[in-house]
């Protein structure tokens, strides 16, 4: 495997204290996760340990409060972190994104009891969790979701089955979207169920295109029991729970889509400088240059967005529409520079021998997760227009 060196990202990070965490991440990057992607992406590896030393690390709570062991960053910060981690391995980067997104019900719907009592192990005690929202039958429209959750006193029995989870039959925790009560987006809750919990099955791994290391699972609850101080917010509020997590959840995967789309540039840029053909670097060759040029442009344009929606987010302003369009814009931008990076290396780029060939399979999963980019489009037409008539 030849992997060529990358150039760091000049960043704006708005405190001093941003600056150290982006240089710690880089080490531990440089240290203990790009050695391995290769090898471990290939053999289907999924890297636990490194979910353990991450959250050591305090990298698994970085937007959540001090007061429950989280970094208390703004998102601008923690979403170049992912990033940087994408940028490494999309499976370390995601995973993180995904774990952030399974704490977000708890963190800004639960109660302080619950919160007190659950998320300094789930934000740096060592926990992975995943976040339970698809199934086989509804994936785009999650209000139409059949997993139900039926009240008995105290404790809520769970039957049905999830889809798409990443981290399926890892997890230590899973946030859980179920239906309580009627048909439709009201009739929904949310709730905070064990990994080990009685019932709760998962199935063999989805085998994919591409993220290998990144175990991605059905999950069965078969008379699952819940009690009732695990219900996140009120009963017939996980819809609302859902939606806020998944704008949050949008920027992250934006983030990490950029990471790959920079790596995938970093890699055509050291291979076209070192390549000669009639007699020079084929880097000196104009049209190859205005290649690298736009891919350069999309990384660049797409780390803005991204972070101009995070800020608004930081500032407390609405960002859904802002959240839609960097997930759509930088994820379409990720697909077409990881194609263009292994058009610029030629038969090399199709090889395993380079990762820009990898890069390329794991961008078109970012087009899908967190809502298809055909839903985001929908999301931004109905706040510029309204909503679709009927």
């Amino acid at each position: 495997m030849t992997e060529y060196g990358r150039q760091p990202v000049e960043r704006q990070l708005p405190t001093e204290e941003a600056r150290d965490l982006i240089a710690l991440v880089r080490e531990l990057a440089d240290r203990e996760i790009r050695p391995h992607t290769a090898e471990e992406e290939a053999a289907g590896h999924f890297p636990r340990p490194l979910f353990t030393l991450l959250s050591e690390s305090g990298l698994l709570g970085l937007p959540y409060p001090e007061e429950f062991g989280g970094g208390e960053q703004p998102y601008e910060v923690y979403l170049q972190v992912l990033e940087e981690l994408a940028a490494a391995r999309l499976t370390v980067g995601l995973g993180v994104s995904v774990h952030t997104l399974a704490c977000h019900a708890l963190a800004n719907f639960g109660t302080k009891e619950q919160r007190a009592e659950h998320l300094p192990a789930m934000l740096g005690g060592g926990l992975l969790g995943a976040y339970c929202l698809s199934e086989p039958a509804s994936g785009s429209d999650a209000a139409s979701l059949r997993t139900r959750a039926e009240r008995d006193g105290d404790t809520w029995t769970v039957n049905g089955t999830k889809a798409w989870i990443t981290h399926g039959g890892v997890a230590d925790f899973y946030t859980l979207i179920a239906r309580t009560g009627a048909d439709g987006p009201r009739g929904i809750t949310a709730f905070l169920v064990p990994g080990d919990a009685a019932g709760l099955s998962a199935a063999a791994p989805e085998r994919k295109m591409g993220m290998n290391g990144s175990p991605t699972a059905q999950l069965h609850f078969d008379g699952v029991r819940i009690s009732d101080d695990r219900r996140l917010g009120d009963e017939g509020q996980g819809f609302t729970v859902a939606l806020s997590a998944l704008d949050a959840g949008r920027l992250g995967i934006a983030a990490c889509a950029i990471g790959v789309a920079q790596a995938a540039l970093d890699e055509a840029l050291a291979y076209t400088a070192e390549r000669r053909q009639f007699g020079r670097p084929i880097s000196d060759f104009q049209g190859l240059r205005f290649m690298l040029a736009d891919m350069a442009t999309q990384i660049e344009a797409g780390r803005a967005l991204y972070l101009e929606a995070a800020r608004r987010r930081d500032n407390g302003l609405a960002y859904s529409k802002q959240a839609a369009m960097a997930k759509l814009f930088c994820t379409d931008a990720a697909m077409r520079i990881t194609t263009d990076a292994v058009q610029l290396l030629g038969g090399y780029g199709y090889t395993v021998d380079f990762p820009v060939e990898r890069l390329m399979r794991e961008a078109k999963v970012l087009q899908i997760v967190e809502g298809t980019n055909q839903i985001q489009r929908m999301v931004i037409g109905r706040h510029l227009v309204g909503p679709e008539s009927r």
